[in-house]
């Protein structure tokens, strides 16, 4: 199932009540819910299952996280999850997450630590030190990422490495 936030616009009378007793304006709220998507789940290539393809930016080589993008995450990671989950992260929580780097497919290593944080800018973080620290990860470095719904993990693969 999707997920979507869903903003409260309106107030109820009760709300509308409250907010003219305590002299507060009414407050546009959200929440996030689930809806039937009118077109299936996305197909996983197996030949190519890099959904989230991007080029690491001078900002996360120095915060050691991936930004993930809002339409991203929502697209191709958080339709697999929960909701709970999903509210849990969209409310600002962490949520630990196995992260395999399958750089050499011959040889997966597992990322400890990775979580995946909600930003100030709505976008989200995969924060993992490991592969910056393991891969010499660094600004320009092409990378491709997807949340494998089979064994529930992130999959990472550095793709290019930018320039040296």
């Amino acid at each position: 199932m999707k997920k979507t936030f869903m903003y409260n616009f309106i107030p109820s009378k009760e709300e509308e009540e409250a907010c003219k007793d305590s002299n507060i304006p009414w407050q546009v709220t959200r929440s996030v819910v689930e809806i039937r998507d009118i077109y299936p789940t996305p197909v996983i290539d197996p030949q190519n299952p890099w959904q989230i393809k991007k080029v690491v930016t001078y900002f996360e080589e120095f915060a050691g996280r991936l930004v993930l993008p809002f339409a991203d995450t929502f697209e191709h990671v958080f339709r697999y999850w929960t909701l709970d989950t999903v509210k849990f992260v969209t409310s600002g929580h962490k949520k630990d997450v196995d992260l395999w780097d399958v750089t050499e497919e011959n040889n997966p290593k597992n990322c400890e630590g990775a979580y995946v944080q909600m930003m100030p800018s709505e976008n989200y973080a995969l924060v993992c030190v490991d592969l910056f620290t393991d891969h010499g990860l660094s600004v320009d470095d092409e990378i491709g990422l997807y949340w494998d719904p089979n064994s529930s993990n992130f999959k990472f693969k550095l793709v290019k490495k930018g320039h040296v």
